[in-house]
């Protein structure tokens, strides 16, 4: 998915030379003093339908650090419409703040009217630190919103239930069944996408450690579920079956590769390889099995296509479902090539949207 070579060299370019580096069509970058908006909207592809992509609130350190993320994120969602099978681009959107202080329905507002100005090209939802109510703000100033109350909603159930299962796909794939009972499998981050991954995990009788950066959370998500609590550090150190990572991207990397014990990797976050063909090579090598982050956590976004076409919650599960199909195929292509599975997961998706491109 990502050309890893020039997506490190891209980090210290400008904004117009990481958008070539990673083949982006359009990137909006938004400013309000009054609400205290600073956003940027990445448009990466359109060849298959209008983008469609969460905006996500997040206190990065720095301006250049949104870009690539925003970049990475928006390129991510091309792959994961294609290979899902939906009539969908890919774009993201990220505004610059924290989600528990920053938030306001003025800043909301004037975010929906960026997104409106572009007149249907990029469609938004909900990510990390924004929440049903927010996209409610934003819908005021816009009709491109979806994940809305009284419609889809929160898609993260969705999104979790897919991930739940890609991990029995990959389970099946390692150990000739997919049941989950007795399995330890540890998530990494137990927000709205990690909690319901809990709840599915630890109602068919998995052993789950669960670890996040906000202690009430995780306290509160631990005591429910009756989940064991780790520190966020020694999540890496775990003797477990499957390790998953549903918080931000990029811990699967040099660091933390040589401390897996787990034999399985498959969770919700974006980006989970730092580097591509580095580390998805070398998970591949130590017999790790990696579930393509981009197909397993697409329950989210087929939630929100199916809220484009007139919503229907169990037509949505259906083809969250699907993905344990999708998994056996990338397998089964990974094994026949001996390549990584990421690596055929990106195949897949840049044949659709090849074929799209050329008719």
């Amino acid at each position: 998915m990502v050309d890893t070579k020039n997506t490190q060299a891209g980090v210290n370019a400008g904004p117009l030379e990481q958008m070539s580096t990673f083949d982006h069509e359009q990137v909006v970058f938004c400013n309000d003093r009054a609400t205290g908006l600073r956003a940027i909207i990445a448009i990466h592809n359109t060849v298959l339908g209008p983008a469609l992509g969460g905006t996500r609130m997040w206190n990065y350190a720095t301006e250049a650090d949104a870009l690539t993320d925003v970049l990475r994120l928006s390129r991510g969602m091309t792959y994961k419409a294609s290979i899902s099978n939906l009539n969908l681009g890919g774009g993201k959107a990220v505004i610059i703040g924290d989600s528990r202080k920053d938030k306001s329905e003025a800043l909301f507002r004037k975010f929906g009217k960026f997104v409106d100005s572009l007149g249907g090209k990029y469609i938004t939802a909900e990510d990390v630190g924004i929440n049903p109510t927010d996209m409610s703000h934003v819908a005021l100033e816009t009709k491109s919103v979806v994940g809305l109350p009284g419609r889809s909603g929160d898609p993260s159930p969705v999104t979790a239930f897919g991930v739940y299962s890609g991990i029995k796909a990959c389970l099946k794939e390692r150990f000739g069944n997919d049941s989950v009972a007795g399995k330890k499998i540890a998530v990494q981050g137990v927000g709205h996408v990690g909690e319901s991954l809990v709840e599915f995990l630890t109602k068919d009788g998995a052993k789950v450690f669960v670890t996040d950066i906000h202690e009430d959370t995780l306290k509160e998500v631990a005591k429910k579920y009756n989940a064991t609590v780790v520190s966020p550090d020694e999540i890496y150190d775990l003797d477990v079956d499957v390790y998953a990572p549903c918080a931000l991207g990029a811990t699967i990397n040099d660091n933390t590769i040589p401390r897996l014990k787990c034999s399985i990797v498959a969770g919700a976050a974006n980006n989970q390889l730092k580097d591509e063909s580095v580390h998805g090579k070398i998970l591949m090598e130590k017999g790790i099995i990696y579930a393509p982050d981009f197909l397993i956590n697409a329950g989210g976004l087929m939630n929100c296509y199916h809220e484009i076409l007139g919503y229907n919650r169990e037509a949505a599960l259906n083809q969250a479902a699907g993905i344990y199909g999708t998994l056996e195929t990338i397998f089964k292509l990974s094994k026949e090539k001996n390549i990584p599975s990421y690596l055929a997961a990106n195949q897949i998706a840049e044949e659709r949207i090849a074929k799209a491109k050329n008719k």
